[in-house]
């Protein structure tokens, strides 16, 4: 399978797939991934439910029908691998396989069942690249990484690209209904002595974001999401209140699953893990006051593939090496995107309006996914960008960004009316991020029609603020694009911003 990634140097090149198969205490999963990249993209997913890691903590074995799943599953991720022509497979065992004494065996069985080696975890090492995983997949993380799986829970400061010293404790979901003999009681008091004994990571957290890696975290935030009628059902950069999130995780520890909202998306196997998920997220909450929950859909196995990058490519911009990566594969010209980025910074300069950083970031990957809906009919192509862009696999991206770049490529292909979208992306954008999103799409109207998505175009023609004007100058071999159309678009734009639009002829 002939698939596209990039170099760390930017260039495009044909590659061939990754894959990570990660022998986790409660699932063993395959995710094979597009190549080895800055942004990387899964081409395909697949866990069993096998539980090895259940009753280790008190027989110190592996249950043995959980090994036999265990091991048909990892003999079926082998052919699979061979059919997508994976070049690499990294293969990761975690908790349970360390922890129980027939883990040798298990792991020398578990190597000719997948055909390939097997990298035992420390669980410092685990901690490391679980907290890789949030540098990998957020902007500037600044916070405590904790990893829940079934049974351990590893916790390790990041800030930047930094990654502290992690620790790991014996609390995940099986591991704590194992010992705990299945009292939600007796896990919380063993929850809590274990997490007082860890103040040195709980106690930086305060004011900070705590960023939830695991599977038992991420179905939680899917059920919180039905109870809160949240318009949005991705994963990853979900952002909770810990003070609204404590009312729902005492809610799941005392009520019986099957009466939550949307129980029925989270699989069988792991509803009985939900109370012990909620009990350690909320002393997490308690002992450490965060500012904010954040969902990581990135952990231990992208981790693991960043982990591999060279450093510059380490550095690189989630969000923009997955825009660049769209706008090579989607656009019509993708130089031209790149062109855009300048166009529409020269004039927001010009007109004066403020950027932060995490502005000029969102502007440019908008800028960079302006195109990529270009192939659908024209009825549908503001629709289909949409979604493409909302609901896409971005790293290092929340969710009122996702809405920001949304509605302004929506709107580029739509107009400007607000009310031509759904009133809930508008409200997850807050107000300042729609009237940014308005504004760039004026201007990408005005672009697209003076250069028809070709590069080496709008840098002859620039759109500047000139005191109450904004003025777009035309080479004079270009002056007969000033039509109805254009001069529609540019009043667009001067009424948005309460300016006289003017096309100037040069020469």
């Amino acid at each position: 399978m002939q698939t596209i990634a990039r170099e760390a140097q930017g260039r495009l090149k044909i590659g061939q797939p990754v894959a990570i198969i990660d022998i986790g205490s409660n699932s063993v999963r395959l995710v094979a991934y597009e190549g080895l990249a800055r942004a990387v993209t899964p081409i395909y997913n697949e866990k069993v439910l096998c539980g090895l890691g259940r009753h280790v903590a008190t027989t110190g074995r592996l249950d043995e029908d959980a090994v036999d799943r265990a091991l048909r599953a990892l003999a079926r991720f082998r052919v699979l691998c061979d059919t997508m022509q994976v070049s690499e497979v990294f293969v990761l065992a975690t908790a349970a396989a360390r922890d129980a004494t027939n883990g040798p065996a298990f792991l020398e069985a578990a190597e000719k069942a997948c055909g390939h080696p097997i990298s035992l975890l420390s669980g410092a090492e685990e901690a490391r690249v679980s907290a890789l995983g949030v540098v990998a997949g957020f902007y500037e993380p600044d916070g405590l990484a904790g990893d829940m799986g079934g049974g351990s829970l590893e916790l390790v400061d990041v800030k930047g690209s930094v990654v502290g010293k992690g620790v790991t404790m014996p609390l995940g979901g099986l591991a704590l209904q194992d010992v705990s003999g299945g009292s939600l009681k007796k896990a919380q008091k063993i929850v809590r002595a274990a997490l007082e004994r860890a103040p040195e990571y709980l106690e930086h957290l305060h004011g900070r974001t705590f960023y939830a890696v695991g599977g038992t975290w991420r179905a939680l935030a899917r059920l919180y999401q039905a109870a809160t009628d949240y318009p949005l059902h991705v994963m990853h950069g979900y952002i909770i209140d810990p003070s609204d999130g404590l009312d729902f995780l005492r809610l799941v520890e005392e009520a019986d699953a099957k009466s939550l909202k949307d129980i029925e998306s989270i699989s069988e196997a792991r509803r009985p893990l939900l109370a012990y998920g909620a009990i350690v997220l909320e002393e997490i909450i308690r002992l450490g006051g965060p500012k904010e929950v954040a969902i990581s859909a990135f952990g231990v196995r992208e981790g693991v593939l960043f982990d591999r990058l060279d450093p510059e490519a380490q550095k690189r911009d989630p969000l923009l090496a997955a825009a660049s990566d769209l706008n090579l594969l989607r656009s019509r010209s993708p130089r031209h995107g790149e062109e855009l980025c300048d166009w529409t910074e020269a004039f927001i300069t010009s007109f004066g309006l403020p950027e932060t950083e995490a502005d000029t970031r969102l502007r440019r990957a908008a800028c960079l996914l302006a195109d990529i809906g270009w192939r659908a009919h024209p009825d549908y192509r503001g629709e289909q960008s949409l979604n493409l862009i909302a609901y896409g696999a971005f790293a290092g991206l929340d969710h009122p960004g996702r809405a920001y770049l949304a509605l302004s490529i929506f709107f580029r292909h739509e107009g400007l009316s607000p009310d031509k979208v759904s009133s809930r992306i508008r409200s997850l954008a807050g107000s300042r991020y729609l009237e940014r999103a308005r504004l760039l799409a004026a201007l990408m109207r005005i672009a697209y029609p003076v250069s028809v998505s070709m590069e080496g175009i709008l840098p002859q023609a620039p759109l500047q603020a000139r005191g109450r004007q904004v003025v777009l100058q035309l080479p004079a071999p270009m002056q007969d694009l000033a039509n109805e159309r254009l001069a529609g678009r540019m009043k667009a734009l001067g009424k948005l911003l309460g300016m006289e639009p003017v096309i100037e002829i040069l020469g």
